[in-house]
């Protein structure tokens, strides 16, 4: 009987890990998606340059990341390895920001063929920018900081510290600033405004893992970092909040492509999502 009793738990755990794993992804109404790309492990970060060639990076840890190129023509290319965790990815200035989440690392700008380390932080993962300025976040237990580069004089300021597993940054059309506190495990996650006074007011709450944040014309963006049933949020700008995609796993990165066209990057299934608006009905 204990013999047939651990079986039946045993089965049982391991039909909750398949029902987990595809445990399908739904749209709300209103939207679509389709996979895009596939077969891409530990892909974290999307970016695209001026040439409409797709960047993304494979976020592994001590020195085995990489960031890879797919031109219009379809072909892949590894541009860069090496990388430890590389984990943010941000066109910018003629180029392209690379920051990685292992350990103290170098924020790498890639242009002209050649690299450049705008500054050096531990665990930077969330970058965002408004052209000039440069925002990076970094993911520590503790003390994590926000940062800011002006990539012209070079001054590079910290914006808050003291922050716990922070990890997205988003810079709004008007200014405004945001991260995310994943509050790992906790279900207790939040999306906070950053203010010079220090008081940073919660935005969102009891999140799931919040991770990237994008800012654009429809809105705030937050995806959810978590290994089941994560979450593509969106908060418009009257403040209601819209639940664009669920059931992913390890949502990333969210990339524009156009008015209601988005990539993203599911870790989780080692493939990349496209979603769509649809048309509105007559």
């Amino acid at each position: 009987m204990l013999l047939t009793a651990g079986a039946a738990v045993l089965a049982g755990g391991l039909l909750f890990l398949v029902w987990q794993r595809f445990y399908p992804v739904t749209a709300a109404a209103g939207w679509a998606y389709r996979v895009h790309l596939d077969d891409l492990p530990q892909v974290s970060a999307l970016a695209i340059d001026r040439e409409g060639s797709l960047y993304w990076t494979r976020e592994l840890g001590n020195g085995r990341g990489s960031l890879f190129r797919r031109s219009t023509d379809g072909s892949v290319t590894e541009v860069l390895a090496g990388l430890s965790k590389p984990d943010g990815l941000l066109s910018f200035r003629g180029g392209l920001v690379v920051s990685q989440e292992g350990g103290k690392q170098g924020v790498l700008w890639l242009h002209d063929g050649q690299s450049e380390t705008l500054l050096t932080a531990r665990n930077v993962e969330g970058l965002a920018s408004d052209g000039r300025l440069l925002y990076a976040i970094e993911d520590q237990a503790v003390d994590g900081r926000l940062l800011r580069l002006d990539a012209v004089s070079g001054a590079l300021s910290v914006l808050r510290s003291g922050l716990r597993e922070a990890e997205g940054v988003a810079i709004c059309g008007n200014g405004d600033l945001f991260y995310t506190l994943k509050g790992k495990a906790t279900g207790k996650g939040s999306v906070r405004r950053w203010l010079a006074d220090g008081s940073d007011p919660v935005v969102l709450g009891d999140l799931n893992a919040p991770g990237f944040l994008m800012c654009n014309e429809d809105g705030l963006w937050i995806s959810e970092d978590e290994t089941h049933r994560a979450r593509l949020l969106l908060l418009d700008f009257a403040g209601r909040l819209h639940v664009i995609l669920s059931g992913l796993r390890s949502a990333q990165t969210v990339l524009a492509l156009a008015p209601g066209r988005y990539l993203v990057a599911e870790q989780g299934r080692g493939r990349v999502l496209l979603l769509e608006r649809l048309p509105a009905q007559q």
